[in-house]
């Protein structure tokens, strides 16, 4: 029998900042005591075929340039421009949104991840020159919010954390995760330095400020960011400050539920606000249990995952269902206790298509969160979700070509609603009134492949499927280079070649989607172990070698999907969906007849057909449904059914690929008929 070799980590001398540059993964657990995995070295995978090699190849060429111009022009966003005048580099007025220096800080790590995987010193020289810009409008003290600092110019003044609905804590959020993120890619400080600073003086501002100050810092990206300075600098006193952030959460006379400080956390057992806000919390409370391994953080993340999963996600992964709602839940006898939510996560199974919110920002933050549930459990649910909000929701917000945004994500959408809604139901090159998915999308695709792939003490770990090489080093130190070829998400047979491995036994862990049914695997071409179960890792132990083949086949069928009966405005209608992939009913693909009026048969079979929308090579859906007659509904609320329909072929087309052929109206909801 093979003995499994466990060697623990090895504490190599650490340079100043305690971790060197060298361990690049985008979350560095391989320290976090609690977290049971960690992300391999951010240029340790390269997209070579397929779909996420497709999507990195725009993101290469059009998303992240498109970014870093528009970031820089001032005669669109004024945010780099905003930076120059708080520097005294230029003279003006702060113009664009109070969350603008978030935006460009999420821009530059989107540059920093390409930079890691590509090195064009092109994109280090530009970083360079916008980081010393950066650094020259940063105050003495640390403090740094390009809107006040302008203001303090030109008044003298020095005043910060005033405004309750101010995102300086938020900004400083991302300017800390980007500095990490450009240290490991560079290796240089320039970036991290300024992180610190900031960093230092939030840690001296909420040491003396008032529980009704601190709570002035809305949509905490400051509190992921805050323990990844921890474990980049190891300066204990960045934990201490992720601790107390998570301590006062709730400690004031007149919290809200859009902010989610009404409730203490740790007493919170429904997720509740603003879908944003509620994930990046989430996201960085899981940040700190992989520190600090506190049992009560996790068990409140329990409670808030179980609930969105079983009451308020979308069939794509979108979170947020309601433009605007009421807390607590409209419910109380007292209308003074009633509180508008903005971009809110609504009642249990309350999921409209239409007036579907789902911001982008937020579908992101569920990536985000369910990522850090991942390293610190290693159990695949995690994987599923991110998986799911990834080829739906998160790419859905973003056009084929890279160049064109959706704010808010909806699963319906038609010209003949009553009403104009609040942000285009077709992308734009840039959203004025809140830019802020666009940067935040651009470089989630540009760090996908962080997401590929863990390590643990016992092997590496397959999270996301795509063609790909891997180099990268195991725990005990052993170095491993393998390939994967496949033609996923829309093929479920996926090759595994080891390219190069050590001596010592380990094991490979493959993600068996729960999605799939009657999944096989074989080596060098033998059958493996049947009854794989779904939504689990398989796990694969040997002494393996080089030239090695693993193949693992996932079953891929187009799957009618239903809804809770509570679901109300699904009650009767069926999504389809095939692997990963929700599909969707688009105008473009039914001429001159209504899509609201196409019924989907139970006994209907998808066939998976090669489609190309802008360029972009996808499978399609093609299949039987029935054609009522429409009908004048104009000014008619009600009328008697006639039973008139025709049978018709229908094409559905991926949902994140909607509204790329112009525009069109769009469901993933269908009616079924039995």
């Amino acid at each position: 029998m093979r003995k499994r070799i466990k060697i623990g980590l090895l504490v190599i001398c650490f340079s100043s900042l305690c971790v060197h540059a060298q361990d690049k993964a985008l979350v560095n657990t391989s320290v976090s005591k609690y977290a049971k995995l960690h992300g391999v070295n951010m240029a340790g995978v390269t997209w070579t075929k397929g779909f996420w090699a497709d999507r990195f190849k725009v993101a290469t060429e059009t998303m992240v340039p498109n970014m870093w111009a528009i970031y820089n022009d001032p005669k669109i966003s004024h945010a780099f421009k905003n930076f120059e005048i708080a520097a005294g580099l230029d003279t003006g007025s702060h113009a664009g949104p109070s969350f603008h220096d978030g935006d460009y800080y999420k821009t530059l790590e989107a540059v920093a991840v390409l930079y890691a995987s590509t090195k064009k010193p092109k994109l280090n020289a530009l970083m360079d020159k916008a980081i010393v810009v950066i650094g020259k409008s940063q105050r003495e003290d640390g403090y740094i919010y390009t809107k006040a600092m302008i203001e303090q110019r030109k008044t003298g003044s020095n005043n910060q954390f005033q405004d309750r609905l101010s995102f300086e804590s938020y900004n400083i959020g991302h300017l800390m995760t980007a500095g990490c993120v450009h240290y490991r890619a560079t290796g240089k400080t320039s970036l991290l330095n300024i992180a610190k600073k900031a960093t230092e003086y939030l840690y001296k501002f909420y040491k003396s400020a008032s529980p009704t100050l601190a709570r002035n810092a809305i949509c905490p990206s400051h509190y992921m960011g805050v323990v990844e300075m921890y474990r980049t600098t190891k300066d204990p006193r960045y934990l201490e400050l992720a601790n107390h952030l998570i301590a006062i959460k709730g400690k004031i006379k007149d919290g809200t539920d859009d902010n989610q400080d009404r409730i203490p956390f740790l007493q919170q057992t429904k997720a509740m606000g603003h879908a944003v806000r509620a994930n990046y919390l989430y996201a960085g409370v899981a940040d700190l249990y992989a520190e600090t391994g506190k049992d009560s953080l996790l068990t409140t993340l329990n409670l808030m995952w179980d609930d969105v999963n079983r009451h308020k996600m979308y069939i794509t992964g979108g979170c947020g269902s309601l433009y605007d709602g009421t807390s607590p839940d409209g419910t109380s006898y007292n209308p003074a206790d009633v509180q508008k939510i903005h971009q809110a996560f609504g009642r249990d199974y309350q999921l409209p298509n239409f007036t579907a919110h789902n911001e982008t920002c937020a579908n992101i933050g569920n990536v985000l969160w369910n990522w850090r549930m991942l390293q610190i459990t290693g159990d695949a649910k995690y994987a599923d979700v991110m998986e799911l909000a990834l080829h739906n929701s998160v790419l859905s917000g973003i056009s084929l070509d890279g160049k064109n945004f959706l704010y808010t994500n909806p699963l319906a959408q038609s010209d003949d609603l009553p009403f104009k809604q609040r942000w285009s139901k077709d992308r734009v090159p840039y959203i004025g009134l809140s830019n802020c998915c666009p940067p935040n999308v651009v470089r989630t695709i540009a760090e996908v492949s962080d997401y590929a792939y863990s390590i643990s003490d016992k092997g590496l770990w397959f999270n996301l499927y795509g063609g790909n090489n891997l180099i990268t080093k195991l725990s005990n130190g052993g170095k491993v280079a393998l390939s994967q070829e496949t033609n996923y998400p829309w093929d479920g047979k996926i090759k595994i070649i080891i390219k190069e491995t050590g001596n010592d036994p380990y094991s490979l862990f493959l993600r068996i989607p729960a999605w799939t049914k009657n999944a096989q695997i074989s080596i060098n071409g033998k059958h493996q172990a049947d009854n794989l179960n779904s939504g689990t890792y398989a796990e694969l132990n040997r002494v393996w070698k080089k030239g090695d083949v693993v193949e693992l086949n996932l079953p891929m069928e187009a799957t009618l999907i239903e809804a809770n009966p509570l679901v109300e405005e699904n009650r009767n209608q069926v999504a389809v969906k095939r692997g990963p992939v929700v599909y969707c009913l688009e105008s473009t693909d039914l001429p001159g007849k209504s899509i609201f009026n196409a019924f989907i048969p139970t006994a209907t079979t998808f066939e998976a057909k090669p489609i190309q929308i802008d360029d972009a090579e996808m499978m399609s859906l093609v299949g039987t449904a029935k054609l009522i007659s429409d009908g004048d509904w104009k000014n008619v609320l009600y009328r008697p059914v006639e039973n008139k329909n025709i049978n018709a072929e229908i094409k559905l087309v991926p949902y994140f690929a909607w509204g790329n052929r112009g525009h069109s109206e769009m469901s993933v909801w269908l009616p079924v008929s039995r």
